[in-house]
């Protein structure tokens, strides 16, 4: 299993998704890597201040990210990415998007969030070209008003705008709670979140591909 973040921009919630689902995998029984493929090494560094995490951290800030992670693979079951935004550092991103079997994409349910989803359309169809299977691709909802999916509200009317342009929106979606957004530096523990949910909806979806 191998999913990586990936998103136009910085400051979407990629790396606190990543640093958060590898909990959540590692606590579910799987034996995650994750790979830091951002220049600033956000997740590198939160393990540190955190005192280390339960799994291995790498940084791989560099652009032939596919042809190195399975050197530090291992016996290990499950990959997650945390990609640079692609605006600034598209070779390392697309590298990323190169090796991972699925891209999360994190959006907030605003209007301007949404207006920006028509280029990553455009940036997955480039990297899909160069793969040798396509990668499948879902909207992760982060930073939502309520925690889980409702049929009114800004929340629906997002899930609703994204599905009607083509997106995967995945059943999960994260709620705007300070647990995730003020945790960086801070050790987690992913049982009974969202990312716990998370989780079990990306490995569900891996067994049914």
């Amino acid at each position: 299993m191998s999913c990586a973040f990936v998103n136009l921009k910085p400051g979407v919630g990629k790396t606190t998704s990543a640093v958060w689902l590898a909990h959540a995998l590692h606590e579910s029984g799987l034996s995650p890597l994750l790979v830091d493929g951002d220049p600033a090494a956000s997740a590198l560094r939160w393990s540190e201040l955190a005192g280390g995490f339960p799994f291995p951290v790498i940084a791989l800030p560099v652009g032939d990210v596919h042809r190195r992670v399975n050197d530090f693979l291992g016996n290990r079951q499950a990959v997650v990415l945390d990609a640079p935004q692609l605006e600034d550092h598209p070779r390392i991103a697309r590298s990323i998007m190169r090796y991972a079997g699925e891209w999360i994409v994190p959006v907030t349910p605003a209007p301007i969030e949404l207006d920006r989803m028509a280029p990553i359309r455009g940036e997955m169809a480039d990297v899909q070209s160069l793969r040798a299977e396509p990668a499948r691709s879902a909207v992760l909802l982060n930073r939502t008003n309520r925690p889980d999916a409702t049929r009114t509200g800004p929340d629906a009317d997002a899930r609703e705008a994204l599905t009607e342009r083509g997106f995967e929106v995945l059943d999960t979606q994260i709620a705007r709670l300070d647990l995730y957004s003020q945790s960086f530096g801070n050790p987690v523990r992913a049982k009974g979140s969202a990312y716990t949910d998370f989780a079990e909806e990306l490995i569900k979806r891996q067994d049914e591909a």
